[in-house]
Formats: C-alpha cells, structure tokens, sequence
C-alpha cells in the first residue's frame, strides 16, 4: 500500500456540495492499494502512521505521534498514487489495485486506525471528491510499505 501524509489544521471532503468527511488537527492520509496487498499490510500501513512522530511536543520538535496528540485522520482513496509516469506523458494506473479489492483494502486501512482508538472520518471510494485542507507546516511524507 502506498499514502501520502500531510499533517493539516484542519481538511475535509466534499462530494456533490455535501461534506462526507471533515477533521481538525490531525493527518489527511490519501492511500493507495496496491495488487497483491493483505489486510496485513493495511494493519501494518495503519500502526506506522499512528506512531509516526511529526507532531510538535512542548519544546516544538517533531516528536509526538498521532496517538499522542489525540487528533484525528482523514483517510481518503487515491488510486493516482499508482501513477506510472516512465513512458509518455499520460500516467497509466495499471498498478493500482482493482477497484472491489481496493475498496476494501481502503476499508480495512481505515478500521485499523479506529481500531488504534484514532478518531478516523473518511472519503468516499471512487466519487468525485474536493479534497480541502490547511497543511500544517507543511509537513507531507510517503509511505509505501513496498520499499526497501
């Protein structure tokens, strides 16, 4: 699986003019799954995130994690993150997982969060969606559980 964290103030989504998802501090985390990703390795994508420490402790280092800090996390499906861009200039997402397998896989991402006791607002998979958010920092860091 792959995600692209930033760290906002605030973000939320909107689909056809109606907020479906909308969180103050915490991380907007766009995710991707991949083919031949498990409900393991969502499990794992979601443990990491929950401890990545980006968040200010009292002597402003980034040293507190999402656990930590109470917030919360907006969790979003991006097949676009699969982008292969080597040939041409029109990305093919061949290497996105299949939509049915995605889905759940963006479900399960999802729930291993909560599950963590983070308080988790999510998107809606394969609508349209206005994604809004202040980026806090910026702070905005890739995850992808198939590198070295």
């Amino acid at each position: 699986m792959r995600a692209l964290i930033q760290r906002v103030a605030e973000a939320s989504v909107t689909v056809d003019a109606r907020i479906v998802g909308q969180i103050g501090p915490g991380l907007l985390i766009l995710v991707c799954a991949m083919p031949g990703d498990d409900d393991a390795l969502a499990k794992t994508l979601a443990l990491k995130v929950s401890k990545l420490r980006i968040f200010h402790d009292a002597a402003g280092k980034m040293n507190l994690s999402l656990q930590q800090t109470g917030g919360s996390a907006l969790v979003v499906s991006q097949f676009t993150l699969a982008a292969d861009t080597s040939r041409g200039n029109r990305p093919g997402f061949s290497g996105a997982a299949p939509p049915d397998a995605a889905n759940a896989l963006y479900l399960r991402f999802a729930q291993a969060l909560r599950d963590l006791d983070i308080p988790v607002e999510t998107g809606r998979f394969g609508a349209d969606m206005k994604v809004a958010l202040i980026n806090d920092g910026p702070v905005t860091i890739w995850l992808d559980t198939q590198a070295p």
